[in-house]
């Protein structure tokens, strides 16, 4: 069995500000009004998007984003958008690990493809890659179209089990929304099947899609103006 590893579940500061809690349907499930409000598209490369599905298979994508803090972006397609949750301390391969993973707005589906820099100023600036992608399904159907009822059902319910296909994660996983939490807490956790194991998936650091590797985002130092000196005689 993995040996038990650091859960992630202790003192945690929001990688990226939660928009306030709502009990409404518009705010349980953040629309592509909440994603574009924070951005400006004349500055960001970030896609507009609309709301659009895969050809055939649903697909699942991470990225890895030097924010203010360095995060993963853990994004399942579903409905049209990709359903987003920022987990601080990665995907791990263990299931022993219960990663913290705050939900966050919905992305467009173009967004699954980005990568780049997002410039100081605008919301999340900083660098992402794509650090894994492929299909993915509900434990229940590999059907497209019943597999995406289900996680939507589970969506609602606080409960999503999903296989996945990617290039660097396999197999089951589960998101579980947090008791006592808020809303928008939830954990992510790989399930005991013959993908499991004690290997620091995250030590793989390159892109799936270009090979490179993510550039720390640099912070730029605020100073005050230089302190004048008395000119000497």
């Amino acid at each position: 069995m993995p040996a038990k590893t650091n859960s992630g579940m202790g003192t945690f500061k929001d990688p990226i500000p939660s928009p306030p809690l709502t009990t409404s349907i518009e705010g349980r499930y953040m629309s592509l009004t909440t994603y574009k409000k924070k951005r400006n598209f004349a500055r960001t490369s970030e896609p507009a998007g609309k709301k659009k599905k895969s050809a055939h298979e649903l697909i699942f994508v991470v990225q890895e984003h030097s924010a203010t803090n360095l995060h993963y972006d853990f994004r399942l397609e579903m409905d049209g958008v990709l359903k987003s949750w920022a987990v601080p301390k990665g995907p791990s391969m263990n299931p022993e690990d219960k990663r913290l993973a705050m939900k966050v707005e919905d992305h467009p589906y173009d967004y699954k493809d980005f990568e780049g820099t997002i410039p100081e100023g605008e919301y999340g600036a900083g660098n992402v890659i794509v650090w894994d992608t492929g299909p993915y399904h509900s434990i229940e159907s590999e059907d497209p179209k019943e597999s995406e009822k289900a996680l939507l059902l589970g969506l609602k319910k606080g409960h999503i089990s999903f296989i996945v296909e990617g290039k660097k994660l396999k197999g089951e996983f589960a998101l579980v929304q947090m008791k006592g939490r808020g809303e928008n807490a939830w954990l992510l956790i790989k399930k005991g099947d013959k993908y499991a194991s004690d290997k620091d998936i995250l030590a793989k650091k390159r892109s799936v899609l270009t090979g490179k590797a993510l550039k720390m985002r640099k912070k730029n130092e605020k100073t005050g103006p230089k302190r004048r000196t008395a000119p000497k005689n």
